[in-house]
């Protein structure tokens, strides 16, 4: 008797133990772990979004576009016109839309050169690293593709090894800088421009872009197809930039923005018509102020 009782008693011990165990699954869902406070489990709260639409200092990079060349006298660069860090009210430069007017002036570095190419952008690079930018914009390649000859262009393996080689000078020394990348202009559409101004063609031959711009006047097919691989080149580039851009998570490129942008004579150089103009620089500032303010998930 008394066997049976110690027996009854353990097998109801046990179904009970059993019970409460599935009570508490069934309590959390299937399984889940027991929340001995009896409060439901806290989300975590979501992180910071990656890249910050109001960076507070900038620093630009490039060739001769952001230099401002010929925008402001012949042959000249006139960085206070600047698309990415010029003060003058008539551009209202992307560093001005940011920063202020004010901390425009004071927190915003322009380290362009003038016939820079892909090739020098380590280097610039560097330089804007020491600042610890928040924002770095980079526009450069038009140099790559505007050589003495076809084949006297940056490869694009080139292309791709220098630009990939550039963001890592920037990682190393401002791993968090956020980084603008404009494509590479339409060099042909400029040409289609320029080629009506007497007075430009004249200064074509100086020098400017003679793979492209050489010969304006010339419509046979050699010239054609010169101009042509030109313009794939530059294609090229801009799909470099996108790649490469694309493997960094602080890093947007403008979607082929600039490319794209119907440049009319308004918005070209007065002295040179492939340069952009005050009004040239203004609209690259406003194209570059979308994309840096833009809300991507």
């Amino acid at each position: 008797m008394r066997m049976r009782n110690r027996r009854a008693r353990a097998v109801l011990a046990v179904t009970a133990a059993a019970v409460v165990g599935l009570s508490g699954c069934d309590a959390l869902g299937g399984g889940g772990s027991s929340d001995t406070t009896g409060t439901k489990a806290r989300a975590k709260p979501p992180s910071a979004p990656l890249w910050d639409t109001s960076p507070a200092s900038l620093a630009a990079v490039g060739d001769s576009i952001t230099r401002g060349f010929d925008a402001c006298t012949v042959l000249s660069d006139c960085p206070e016109v600047s698309w990415a860090t010029g003060d003058s009210a008539e551009v209202n430069s992307l560093a001005v839309r940011l920063l202020g007017a004010s901390k425009a002036v004071t927190h915003s570095w322009n380290y362009a050169v003038t016939g820079a190419r892909m090739a020098d952008l380590p280097g610039q690079m560097a330089q804007a690293a020491t600042r610890k930018p928040q924002l770095v914009t980079v526009m450069t390649g038009a140099n790559d593709a505007c050589r003495t000859s076809v084949s006297a262009m940056t490869s694009v393996a080139g292309f791709r090894t220098e630009f990939a080689e550039a963001m890592s000078t920037l990682r190393r020394g401002a791993p968090k800088a956020q980084v603008y990348v404009a494509s590479v202009p339409n060099l042909k559409r400029l040409w289609s421009q320029g080629r009506t101004s007497a007075l430009g063609k004249q200064v074509w031959k100086l020098g400017i872009c003679p793979s492209m711009l050489g010969d304006a006047d010339a419509l046979d097919a050699a010239a054609t197809k010169r101009r042509d691989t030109v313009q794939q080149r530059v294609e090229d580039y801009n799909k470099v930039l996108r790649e490469v851009c694309a493997k960094d998570r602080r890093c947007r490129f403008d979607g082929g923005a600039v490319y794209g942008f119907r440049f009319g004579t308004d918005q070209l150089s007065h002295w040179d018509w492939f340069h952009p103009s005050k009004d040239g620089q203004a609209r690259l500032a406003e194209i570059a102020y979308r994309r840096v303010t833009a809300t991507i998930s």
